[in-house]
C-alpha cells in the first residue's frame, strides 16, 4: 500500500491545479477519494487491484498520453477544416479584409511589447502640468519616459530633467535623449540627491516651470524576475530599485534574515498595513532559525500563505490577490526608504519651481498619498507633520488665530478639490492604474 501512497502524491505533483475558481481543483478531489479508500482500507470492502487500476489511469491522463498517441496531421480549424480549406471557401474579399485586421494586430502587439512600462493617466497629466514652449520639466520619476516622451511631444523646445534612481531607467533616459537631442538631460539619482546633481547643470532654485513625481514601482520593475519585486517570478528577494549601485544597501532577503521579530512586526504593520504582521515576523525569524533564511519571492509567499490559509484577498477589481502582495510593498518601501525620499522631495519640489509653477503627484497607496497631501494641504512644518489635524494631539490646547493659520499655512494652490483616479477605459486597458489617485497644484509663494 505504501508504494501505491506514494506513486499517487507524484502523479499529485504533476497534475494541472486551477485556483481561479473552488471546485476546478481536480487534484483536491482525488486526495478526497484517496482519503476513503484508505479509511476503507481499514475495513474489510479495500480492493487493491481496483486501487492500482485507478492509479493507472490518472497517470495516463495527467502524462497526456492519448494526445500524444494520437496526434493531429493538419492544423485544423474549429470548423474541422484545414486553414487552407478555409481559404478556399472564404472570398478574396473578406480574406483581405482578415488579413489587414491581422497585420494590425500583430503590428500594434510587438509596439506594446516593446514599452516596458505604460504610464499612468497621462492625459490627465498634461492638462494639470501644461507644458508649454521653452519650459523646463522636472521628471522625478522618469521610468521607462512614458511621461516625458507625451510631454516632449506636446509643445517645441521643451526641455525635461529626466530623473530616476534606477540604472535601467537611466539607460532609457539616455535612448530618449538620442531622439531628442539637448532636449533631455538624463540624471541618475535619488531624491535626495537632486540637489547636487542639479547644481552640475547649472540649474538653480525657483527655476523649473513643472515638476511630476509617479511615486511606487514600474512596470518594468515587477516585470524583470531578477529583481525581486514580484509575488509571481520566483527569484533572489532583492527589491533595490538602485540595483548595485549604492553600497551596503541591505536587500529585503537581508531584512528578513537581521531584523528582529518587533522590527519585523513594525515594517509590515506600518508600510504594510497587514494585519497577521505580527505572527508572520513571528514565522519568518522561526524559520531563520529551525529551517532555513527566507532568500527567495516563493519561500517568502509560501510562508505568508501558510500564515494566511483561510484568508481570500480581492483588489479593487474583484480580482483575486495574493496574500502576500502587502508584505512584498512592506520590505519594498523599507529597503528604499520611500517615504523619507516621497517627502524630501516635496520639499525638493517646494524649492525648485518658480512661483506659477506646476506639481503633478500620482500616488498608488495611502501612504505615499498622505504624504503628498500633507505637504499641498499646509499639514507640514519644517519638515515635520503639524500637531493641529493629528488624531491624538491634546484636546485641553487652544489655539488662536495666528498660531492656527501659522500652522496650517502653505505654499500651494490645489487645482483640484478632490483627487482624479483614472478612467474606467484606462483601468481595463491598464489594470495597474486602478489605484493610481493623481493630485496637481500650483506654487503660490
Amino acid at each position: 500500500m505504501s508504494a501505491n501512497y506514494r506513486r499517487f502524491l507524484k502523479i499529485l505533483e504533476k497534475w494541472p491545479v486551477d485556483k481561479s475558481k473552488a471546485g476546478r481543483d481536480l487534484g483536491e478531489d482525488l486526495r478526497e477519494q484517496l482519503k476513503n479508500l484508505l479509511q476503507r482500507e481499514q475495513q474489510s470492502g479495500f480492493n487493491p487491484e481496483d486501487f492500482a487500476k485507478q492509479l493507472d489511469a490518472l497517470s495516463r491522463i495527467s502524462s497526456n498520453i492519448h494526445g500524444k498517441s494520437y496526434l493531429s496531421n493538419s492544423r485544423t480549424t474549429a470548423t474541422g477544416l484545414t486553414g487552407e480549406q478555409c481559404n478556399q471557401v472564404l472570398s478574396s474579399e473578406f480574406l483581405e479584409y482578415m488579413n489587414t485586421k491581422l497585420l494590425n494586430a500583430q503590428i500594434s502587439k510587438n509596439v506594446q511589447e516593446s514599452v516596458p512600462h505604460k504610464p499612468v493617466m497621462v492625459q490627465e497629466v498634461l492638462e494639470n502640468l501644461q507644458p508649454s514652449e521653452n519650459q523646463t520639466i522636472l521628471d522625478m520619476t522618469f521610468g521607462a519616459g512614458g511621461h516625458s516622451r507625451q510631454i516632449l511631444q506636446s509643445a517645441e523646445n521643451i526641455k525635461v530633467l529626466a530623473l530616476d534612481r534606477d540604472p535601467v531607467a537611466y539607460e532609457y533616459a539616455k535612448e530618449l535623449q538620442k531622439e531628442f537631442p539637448e532636449r533631455v538631460i538624463p540624471l541618475l539619482g535619488r531624491f535626495s540627491e537632486l540637489p547636487v546633481l542639479l547644481e552640475a547643470q547649472g540649474v538653480d532654485q525657483g527655476t523649473v516651470d513643472g515638476i511630476l513625481f509617479d511615486f511606487g514601482c514600474s512596470s518594468m520593475q515587477f516585470d524583470v524576475a531578477e529583481r525581486g519585486f514580484s509575488v509571481d517570478k520566483n527569484a533572489p528577494l532583492d527589491m533595490r530599485m538602485d540595483g548595485g549601485r549604492l553600497e551596503g544597501i541591505p536587500t529585503a532577503a537581508d531584512v528578513l534574515a537581521r531584523a528582529s521579530e518587533m522590527d519585523l512586526y513594525k515594517i509590515f504593520k506600518i508600510y504594510g498595513e497587514e494585519k497577521y504582521s505580527r505572527k508572520i515576523a513571528r514565522a519568518i525569524v522561526q524559520a531563520r532559525y529551525s529551517i532555513k533564511k527566507i532568500e527567495t519571492t516563493k519561500e517568502l509567499v509560501d510562508l505568508v500563505s501558510a500564515c494566511c490559509e483561510e484568508e481570500f484577498r480581492l483588489d479593487m477589481l474583484q480580482r483575486p490577490t495574493n496574500v502576500a502582495t502587502k508584505i512584498f510593498q512592506a520590505l519594498r518601501i523599507f529597503v528604499n526608504n520611500e517615504l523619507n525620499e516621497i517627502n524630501y522631495g516635496m520639499i525638493l519640489a517646494q524649492r525648485y519651481l518658480k512661483v506659477g509653477g506646476r506639481l503633478v503627484t500620482i500616488t498608488f497607496h495611502s501612504l505615499e498619498d498622505k504624504i503628498v497631501k500633507r505637504h499641498i494641504m499646509g499639514n507640514v512644518t519644517e519638515n515635520l507633520a503639524n500637531p493641529l489635524p493629528l488624531k491624538y494631539v491634546s484636546h485641553t490646547l487652544i489655539y488662536d488665530k495666528d498660531t492656527v493659520e501659522t500652522l496650517t499655512d502653505t505654499g500651494w494652490l490645489p487645482l483640484h478639490k478632490h483627487v482624479l483616479t483614472p478612467q474606467s477605459e484606462e483601468i481595463e486597458q491598464n489594470p495597474r492604474s486602478r489605484s493610481a489617485k493623481l493630485r496637481a497644484a500650483m506654487k503660490i509663494t
